[in-house]
């Protein structure tokens, strides 16, 4: 499997991931054929030196004929319409849309306006509507199984904007973060190293990640940004060979130890967990300390999520505090939802199954769902492992062969 992983230890802008991807081996001369035809932009590639690292620097530089405050502005809605008009490749056009859909939605929440009122300022310009689709088009230029990124070096202090003086990140910008749940830090550095368009473009394509996952690089590329920092401004992009066929999800336990909580009440918060986004909750029995009989709560979940898991778990049961236990990762199959029809006492019956399988499609896995297997067997009056293992074999013999 070979995964696309962003290390952003300086942060990200729409340029420095297109500069990376061509460092990467991207051909720049489709990249900036992409840009200029969606905006009246004119982009030029050229290879810098960013604290003893070369990288490659990409430079936009908007038309003079066109700088003029319509063009430095945009409403959403005008600008849904412009990258509509700009005849881009379907995959390509959907993406653009889904950045600038991100971006907007933030700008809402921030300001408090509807998005038929949104106005873009700094990201409505033809820069960075370039910047967007060339990283788009960079993007689909390469073949991944998945997109990763480390968590994002935002850097500190306040940033001037159409809005005013702003604190790092920006409001959009932390917005953005927020609503992909994506791991970020702050930095060193006191100035804006990850832009609204960057933090975008890497929360629509990427999977957030606590470190740099394990793997075999193939290439890496630099892409530069403009700021001359005490440490290299550089986007580090790496193509890498994973060695599994199995989906790395990156997760946290949280444990503690309860001895006087009833059996409901436990019941009653392996649900609340559950619809909070905990991923499993497992309580097992435990002898406690004067041979009291207690239990042990186990909850795995996102890094993202524990905090407010911890605290419902405080909350419910007493306890005076809970373990976070962290993991490098775990490895699982991917999975979907399909159904079958099975027949029954000479009555047609739809299932639900469960199907995992590995990044390479190969059936790993079905199991039959138990909800619709139990109204079955209660209807026709058969034995639950019978309506079980009749879908599960049907949906063998549908979705693979036998193992």
């Amino acid at each position: 499997m070979q995964a696309l992983v962003f290390d952003t230890f300086s942060g990200a802008s729409g340029d420095m991931i297109i500069a990376s991807l061509i460092d990467l081996g991207i051909d720049a001369s489709i990249v900036c054929e992409a840009m200029e035809s969606a905006a009246d932009v004119s982009v030029s590639v050229n290879q810098v030196i960013k604290r003893g690292i070369a990288a490659a620097k990409v430079e936009v530089d908007v038309n003079t004929n066109v700088k003029s405050e319509k063009k430095h502005s945009r409403g959403y809605l005008e600008m849904l319409d412009e990258i509509r008009s700009a005849s881009l490749p379907g995959m390509v056009e959907k993406d653009v849309l889904a950045v600038f859909s991100l971006m907007a939605d933030a700008e809402s929440k921030v300001h408090g306006q509807t998005l038929t009122n949104i106005h873009f300022h700094e990201v409505g310009q033809d820069d960075a509507i370039a910047d967007v689709v060339g990283a788009c088009t960079a993007i689909h230029e390469l073949e991944w199984d998945m997109v990763y990124c480390t968590p994002i070096t935002t850097g500190t202090g306040f940033v001037e904007s159409a809005h005013g003086i702003l604190p790092v990140p920006a409001p959009a910008t932390l917005e953005i973060l927020r609503a992909g749940k994506m791991l970020f830090k702050d930095g060193t550095i006191k100035r804006e190293l990850l832009t609204p368009t960057g933090a975008a473009l890497l929360t629509h394509f990427s999977t957030t990640v606590d470190s740099f996952p394990q793997s075999t690089p193939i290439r890496i590329g630099y892409g530069a940004g403009n700021a001359d920092t005490p440490h290299p401004n550089v986007l580090r992009t790496v193509l890498a060979d994973m060695d599994d066929a199995l989906i790395r999800d990156h997760i946290e336990v949280l444990e503690t130890n309860v001895d006087d909580v009833t059996g409901e009440v436990l019941g009653n918060l392996i649900d609340q967990l559950l619809e909070m986004g905990a991923r499993y909750v497992t309580i097992t029995p435990a002898t406690m300390k004067k041979g009291r009989a207690g239990h042990i709560i186990h909850v795995i979940a996102k890094s993202q999520d524990t905090s407010r898991l911890a605290r419902k778990i405080i909350i419910e049961t007493g306890s005076l505090g809970v373990r976070i236990i962290p993991t490098s990762h775990r490895l699982i199959a991917d999975r979907h939802m399909d159904s079958v029809k099975i027949m029954i006492k000479e009555h047609e019956f739809e299932i639900t199954v469960k199907i995992a399988q590995d990044t390479h499609g190969t059936l790993l896995n079905i199991s039959a769902d138990f909800e619709d297997c139990k109204r079955v067997a209660n209807m026709c009056g058969v034995p639950l492992k019978d309506v079980i293992r009749r879908a599960e074999g049907v949906a063998w013999e549908q979705f693979g062969p036998y193992l």
